[in-house]
């Protein structure tokens, strides 16, 4: 787990090595174990690549990057792990390469030299990475199918600048960075982000998760964007329930042994449902005597509080347990650090539990973690996506096992209809009925916005995702497309992930997510819909079944899980009554004040006060 920069340009070469060296040292966090740079000249061009490395594989000197290949020919730096890294080397030995080093980089230079961008597909991993062809003068890269490690880049016809973080890569680049105001509406008011290639920073984009870009350098700095990953949910129809439960927890387990291989200590973040459990009691199995390291935010005295449940698990496994407890204080003096940490806005002070479990980890000597993040979006978790699987039902079975499907899941999981009808109906017209009852205009902004400044703007103030895109593909695997749009699109999973992988890195820790290789999801993607989600209504289904033995059976019945949470609005409240008094449109003309202390005199809604605040101290942070 490294942070990358690079920067190829046109013009002063002196000061673009200067900056680059300011990139480098912003990105000390992501890799405090050794730092390098690398500069090729090319005619009136340069290119420059930087790298700082958390030495976790071949803890030795040999892992310095950029790292060059044994032929000379190409030159790497790289973000991530490749956990399969002795298998495929051990294919490409077979093959005649030589290996110099231990680490996974190697690896992955050598695999790129052999297959190009077809090994991409054989990567189990999480990763960001930047390769120079030194011949034929072209730079490619990729980032993992799922978005785990980030790749930001700005690119114009002067230059192309990379980085694994927004604040590095605005000190690589020569121009100045403005704003996207459109990203801030869009998170102001709806609470969407990381939705799209675009960030909070105007021109400055996300490469999307399971994409890699090319430039000949040879051809005036044209950028090739192209996806290299995109899981089929063409369905398995003679795999019976109990093989593919068993097929399911093989692959599983193999994907656990594999993200345990590290030459670093490795402990495990914990949360008392299924998925962070299931990680941690795989762990015990495979592993009988090592010591495991958990660590758990728990909210005691408030109704998300998950203790009990992450008692049971370390008490199964005997672990050595490690548990934070937050309070709104802690929250106040740590905001700033955890935004100038983050980024870019965010949506909840669950993020900031994780920040204080990573440095409890950090603290405690732990280098790696693992976590269940990334299984619900997979497994048809939290709610179960009943509305999708409603749809898939009606249009395969018709209207009787359409009802009795919707009978069942609010028996089982204590539901009224309308938790699922309203998520239905919204689907099926692709409106928001909600808001339409409540006469909430999709098209006007909220009071508390500047009307004219959105006009100046030209900000689209419409929503314009399309369910009934997913339901027209296949009308009978809505949930298995909905799923794969969960984990391949821009609606959920890969903000988490930003969150995740920004406090983890904060304090230089390497979190690694199991249930996210491209071989398990495609697994589960291609399984009879049914198997995720019964016909009962249990969500999860086959992988409960697969994690019997393994995980307490007390832990796989739960039907409470309320995910990662905090006691939010104890939390925000407390926060805004500190921050209220403070003037919103000083520095930034989107708000009209007024209807501002209006707002805040309202003791709701959190939320939308929450996403101000944020926003506000990050615009102050960075502009």
């Amino acid at each position: 787990m490294c942070g990358i920069v690079g920067s190829y340009s046109n013009g002063n070469h002196e000061s673009q090595e200067k900056r680059i060296q300011e990139a480098v040292n912003a990105l000390k966090h992501r890799g405090p174990d050794d730092k390098g740079i690398e500069k090729y000249l090319l005619n009136d061009s340069s290119l420059i690549l930087g790298h700082t490395r958390l030495a976790i594989i071949d803890l030795s000197s040999s892992g310095h990057q950029p790292m060059n290949s044994f032929s000379g020919r190409y030159s790497l730096i790289f973000n991530g792990e490749i956990y399969n890294y002795i298998e495929i080397r051990e294919e490409l030995i077979a093959l005649g390469y030589t290996f110099q080093t231990n680490t996974d980089t190697e690896v992955l230079l050598s695999a790129w030299e052999e297959w190009n961008d077809d090994s991409l597909k054989r990567l189990k991993g999480m990763f960001s990475f930047v390769i120079f062809d030194k011949k034929k003068k072209i730079l490619s890269g990729a980032r993992d199918a799922f978005g785990i490690k980030p790749f930001f880049y700005f690119h114009d016809d002067e230059e192309f600048i990379f980085s694994s973080e927004i604040s590095a890569l605005l000190k690589a680049c020569k121009k100045t960075v403005k704003p996207n105001w459109q990203v801030a509406y869009d998170y102001l008011v709806k609470g969407h982000y990381d939705n799209s290639e675009n960030t909070f920073f105007d021109n400055v984009k996300n490469l999307l998760p399971g994409h890699s870009f090319l430039i000949d350098l040879n051809t005036q700095n044209k950028l090739i964007i192209k996806k290299w990953w995109f899981p089929s949910i063409e369905e398995k129809t003679d795999l019976t329930f109990k093989k593919a439960t068993e097929e399911l927890r093989e692959l599983f387990l193999e994907n656990i042994r594999l993200h345990l291989r590290s030459d670093v200590p490795v402990g495990a973040a914990l949360s008392g449902g299924i998925d962070s459990s299931a990680v941690v009691c795989a762990i015990r199995h495979l592993e009988p005597s090592i010591d495991i390291n958990t660590f758990s935010f728990v909210a005691r005295g408030s109704n998300v509080n998950e203790e009990n449940w992450i008692d049971i698990v370390n008490s199964e496994i005997n672990a050595i347990e490690n548990k934070i407890v937050i309070s709104p204080d802690d929250l106040s003096r740590d905001i700033d650090d955890l935004i100038k940490c983050q980024g870019e806005p965010f949506a909840s002070t669950s993020i900031y539990a994780q920040y204080r479990v990573f440095k409890e980890a950090r603290d405690k000597g732990i280098t790696v973690t693992l976590d269940g993040q990334g299984a619900d979006e997979l497994l048809a978790g939290y709610n179960g996506y009943p509305d999708s699987r409603l749809i898939s039902i009606l249009n395969q079975n018709g209207s009787k096992d359409a009802l009795m499907f919707i009978k069942r899941y609010c028996d089982f999981n204590n539901k009224s209809f309308k938790d699922i009808l309203f998520p239905f109906i919204s689907k099926k017209m692709n409106i928001n009925l909600k808001n339409q009852f409540k006469k909430l205009s999709n098209t006007e902004p909220p009071s508390w916005i500047d009307k004219s400044w959105c006009n100046e703007k030209n900000i689209t103030t419409t929503s314009s995702f399309d369910w009934n895109a997913l339901i027209r593909q296949d009308p009978t695997r809505v949930l298995s497309n909905t799923l794969r749009h969960a984990i391949t699109g821009t609606n959920g999973l890969v903000h988490l992930l930003r969150h995740e992988d920004r406090n983890a890195m904060n304090w230089s820790i390497e979190s690694r997510v199991p249930f996210l290789t491209t071989d398990l999801a495609e697994y589960v993607l291609s399984l009879p819909e049914n198997y995720l989600m019964s016909n009962e209504g249990k969500t999860k289904s086959i992988f409960r079944e697969a994690m019997k033995d393994i995980v307490p059976d007390l832990v796989l019945n739960r039907k409470d899980k309320i995910g990662f949470e905090t006691p939010e609005d104890k939390w925000i409240q407390d926060f805004i009554l500190k921050e209220s008094s403070k003037s919103f449109t000083d520095a930034i003309s989107i708000f009209n004040e007024e209807r501002m202390i209006q707002l805040f005199k309202n003791p709701k809604p959190l939320p939308e006060k929450w996403r101000i605040i944020n926003y506000k101290k990050w615009y102050e942070s960075f502009f």
